[in-house]
């Protein structure tokens, strides 16, 4: 009998063979701004596997968000090639890439994104509108996934009715209810006080551990980055450190392939937690839905340079 394979993982099922997450390789992203050529990236090469642990780190400007909207299949890179659950995005036109993103990755955002007039469940179920799921069904799904991140007793609560933490776990929900193989989770704690921050933060590494889904995490709170399997640090555009590959990456040029990390240990940290911030809940966005389905990041994360 063959061994099926692991959750998560997405494999190729004439094989069983894993497929990578996501693979990046000599990946740039260059932007036009007022006549100018701004290289955002240049040459990135990584891969992401199913189950992986990773916290993308780099000060302000090292091109670790631009990175992290190319492999959420938000933009598209200028040059190398990019590549998440097995199809090159340079093949897609805009609808599959939108079917891609609604099928592959979740998104969480500092800011949660969550329609405010709207009730928790259906903040949740609004991805598997593109999927073409039933009311019944779409809300059977929200609800179960919502009862998983502790949430069971706000179903029908809007987010105003609803604490930061919570809000930020509704937004949980949302990215995992499509059964995505990575989740990319952008400053997810940043607006969260520390307590409910830890809260948050331990909740994704224990679905991580649990689901198989990739945690692909950009912070810059260093405690935080700690506790990942693996740390990736970006400056000026390109990968300077990672720990997958501790003596294979610094000083490199950009164009040199810095090779494939090996899966790693699924297992949640016992160190202690850190995070900070609190803050609102905002409209639109989400894993698969307003931004995965339409190709359309909501405003507040639109960025002319995307070198953030």
């Amino acid at each position: 009998m063959t061994e099926p394979v692991a959750a998560g993982s997405r494999g190729d099922p004439s094989t069983g063979e894993r497929v990578a997450a996501i693979e990046a390789v000599d990946v740039s992203r260059t932007y036009q701004l007022d006549g100018v050529s701004v290289a955002a990236l240049r040459g990135v090469s990584l891969t992401v596997q199913p189950g992986d642990y990773v916290a993308l780190v780099g000060p302000s400007g090292s091109g670790k968000s631009t990175l992290m909207h190319l492999l959420g299949g938000l933009d598209r890179p200028t040059g190398g090639r990019l590549v998440i659950g097995g199809r090159d995005v340079n093949t897609l036109a805009p609808p599959e890439m939108a079917t891609l993103r609604n099928e592959t990755i979740g998104f969480v955002f500092q800011a949660f994104y969550l329609l405010p007039r709207t009730s928790a469940v259906e903040n949740v179920a609004l991805p598997l509108v593109y999927r073409g799921v039933s009311a019944r069904q779409r809300r059977e799904r929200a609800a179960a996934m919502l009862g998983r991140v502790g949430l069971g007793h706000r179903l029908d609560h809007r987010p105003n009715q609803m604490s930061g933490g919570e809000q930020q776990r509704v937004a949980i929900a949302r990215a995992l209810v499509t059964e995505p193989t990575v989740l990319l989770a952008d400053e997810p704690t940043g607006n969260l006080d520390s307590v409910t921050g830890a809260a948050v933060l331990e909740l994704l590494e224990q679905l991580n551990a649990e689901s198989g889904v990739a945690l692909v995490m950009v912070t810059h709170d260093q405690e935080v980055a700690a506790r990942a399997h693996r740390r990736i640090t970006m400056r000026d555009g390109v990968v300077v450190a990672d720990s997958a590959h501790p003596h294979s990456v610094h000083d490199r040029p950009p164009s040199v392939d810095h090779g494939r990390p090996a899966t790693l240990i699924s297992a949640p940290s016992a160190e202690p937690r850190s995070a900070s911030g609190s803050g609102p809940g905002h409209p639109s966005g989400g894993s698969g839905g307003a931004a995965g389905a339409t190709g359309r990041l909501p405003r507040e994360v639109e960025r002319p340079g995307g070198a953030a």
